[in-house]
């Protein structure tokens, strides 16, 4: 499958034990994420990620052709909800688009952590 990863600021520690935590749901997966996260992720994780611009620099909206051409199975952004975001357009859009593509997107770490189930299961299911 092939898997975004993004998270605000304030949730890139969460995202980092969350893919540490289920590494071997998302080994073998292609993952792509925006810049710092997916940076983070493959230093601390050391999966492949290929990474696009920081989120508010057009790498939401990367993710986001992604989603909008087919390119995609599923996102996982842990947004951050008590901070206002000046790429809140960019972070909108793309949970619009996954939601006209029928993207599966979760949001917080509880619909997260069921994606990661999803995938073990599947990968018990070869």
């Amino acid at each position: 499958m092939r898997i975004a990863l993004i998270a605000h600021d304030n949730r890139k520690q969460a995202m980092l034990k969350y893919v540490a935590e289920n590494r071997s749901a998302f080994e073998g997966h292609e993952l792509f994420a925006t810049g710092t996260t997916g940076k983070l992720v493959k230093e601390h994780t050391g999966l492949p990620v290929h990474c696009f611009l920081s989120g508010p620099l057009g790498g939401d909206q990367q993710i986001g052709s992604l989603v909008a051409t087919g390119q995609l199975d599923m996102v996982i952004f842990l947004r951050d909800p008590l901070t206002a975001m000046p790429h809140e357009p960019d972070v909108q859009g793309l949970l619009r688009l996954c939601d006209v593509r029928d993207i599966p997107v979760a949001t917080n770490l509880g619909s997260a952590r069921m994606f990661a189930d999803d995938l073990i299961r599947l990968k018990n299911t070869k």
